[in-house]
């Protein structure tokens, strides 16, 4: 069936996607369509924010061919932020939610402890023999105390170090992955190698772009970060987090940072291509971002290495989930156990680095090499960083705590506020917040 998709985006994208390199995908309301059409089409709503990759591998329209009497229509919004308010205004309403939805990692907790209810379980679904694909702190984590599945794993966020080896070079740094790598032994080195950098740098270029990419890079190798194992919240007395946040701070008080925030800001879009900044620490899923933004402007000027040390972190991910108010559930759970396929996963990573979070994908991406990164054999720097990174423990809030810890890094970059108060403030936000 030919595909009648277009792809919309929120107003705040208009100045371009915030995470998605969007091409030719269709939407219309983002709510669930009418089961069945006129002619008997299953018309399928699909809501994410993002890269998922999923139009970018070509994968709706294949499906429509693959299934003809399945209509998908897609849309995307720009940042996740702007996404998730507005998804659970909807799921309170009963109205409006598609028949998929995206979910961010730093969600899940919150789903399965209070929003089990407008969620269906996957697990009753064709969806649900998926489950046994996953590692099991991805399967877990959106998995009740009563077994209801509420999601399935699309990717993980294994990290490693992304840079423009142009840049580089004109400061008289190492360009080569490999030599790189041995110069940057610790986050210590990483901002030593900075300062070096900042001292021949191009004019109007930094060594990184931001600090609160810095932070969320540094806190990716943690295991417990704002939670503990039990539950409790600990983000104010878990010394990683404060070491973290001081080291951004420190790096933008030393201007080693573009003062950019991320996917909220237009410049840190363009600086892709222009060259504002000269690494960026980059999740798998960084790399399709990065093409998108920087275009041609980027192509064989960016490269890829390992973190410092050759540490393992994790930093993001999402999955997929079936409002509860969906009218095509049943044909809504093929469609997420087809998109979550090892074999759809790898078209995904291929396309766009999404790294697989279905362990049966794993053998089929480690080969992977990306031309537009120099030839960098992705599929082994961010195997390899897969399997090193902790098993993170997750909880209800890690999004807002996280949200507004950033937003105080970026306070220290653009206001000049103090690290310390800019700490005090996230901490009085956080309190009033969620205690």
């Amino acid at each position: 069936m030919p595909s009648a998709r277009k792809t919309t985006l929120a107003a705040a994208a208009a100045a371009v996607s915030g995470a998605l390199l969007l091409t030719s995908c269709s939407t219309t309301d983002a709510g669930s369509a009418d089961a069945a059409a006129a002619d008997g089409t299953t018309n399928l709503t699909v809501s994410l924010f993002g890269t998922f990759g999923f139009e970018e591998a070509g994968l709706f329209d294949e499906y429509e061919q693959l299934n003809p009497g399945v209509s998908i229509q897609y849309e995307s919004t720009q940042g996740e932020n702007n996404y998730w308010p507005a998804l659970q205004t909807k799921l309170a309403s009963g109205n409006g939610a598609a028949d998929v939805q995206g979910i961010e990692v730093g969600r899940i907790a919150d789903v399965v402890a209070n929003q089990a209810d407008k969620w269906t379980d996957l697990s009753t679904t064709p969806a649900g023999e998926q489950v046994a694909n996953y590692p099991e702190w991805k399967s877990v984590a959106a998995t009740t105390a009563d077994g209801e599945v509420l999601a399935l794993g699309t990717d993980i966020g294994p990290m490693g170090l992304c840079y423009r080896s142009d840049l580089l070079e004109q400061a008289g740094l190492p360009t080569d992955p490999a030599q790189l790598s041995a110069r940057l032994g610790s986050w210590d080195d990483y901002v030593a190698l900075g300062r070096e950098f900042q001292a021949k740098a191009p004019a109007g270029t930094a060594w990184m772009d931001s600090a609160g990419g810095f932070y969320n890079a540094i806190i990716s190798t943690e295991e417990e970060i704002y939670y503990d194992e039990s539950g409790e919240l600990i983000w104010d007395s878990n010394p990683a987090v404060k070491d973290a946040f001081d080291t951004a701070a420190a790096a933008a008080q030393e201007g080693l940072t573009a003062d950019l925030e991320q996917f909220e800001d237009p410049a840190w879009d363009t600086g892709f291509g222009s060259g504002s900044f000269a690494t960026i620490a980059c999740p798998a899923w960084m790399v399709g971002y990065i093409k998108g933004k920087a275009g041609d402007a980027g192509a064989g000027k960016w490269n890829v290495t390992s973190l410092p040390g050759g540490a393992g972190g994790n930093w993001g991910g999402s999955y997929l989930g079936i409002p509860a108010s969906s009218d095509n559930q049943e044909e809504a759970a093929k469609l997420v156990k087809w998109l979550t396929d090892p074999e759809q996963q790898a078209k995904v990573f291929e396309t766009g680095g999404n790294f697989p979070s279905n362990t049966a994908a794993f053998d089929l991406v480690a080969g992977s090499t990306d031309e537009y990164f120099q030839g960098a054999p992705i599929g082994r720097i961010f195997s390899e960083a897969a399997e090193a990174a902790p098993t993170q423990v997750l909880g209800e809030e890690d999004a807002v705590v996280k949200s507004a810890l950033v937003q105080a890094l970026l306070s220290v970059e653009v206001n000049g506020v103090s690290p310390a108060d800019a700490w005090e403030s996230a901490s009085s936000d956080l309190s009033n917040q969620i205690g």
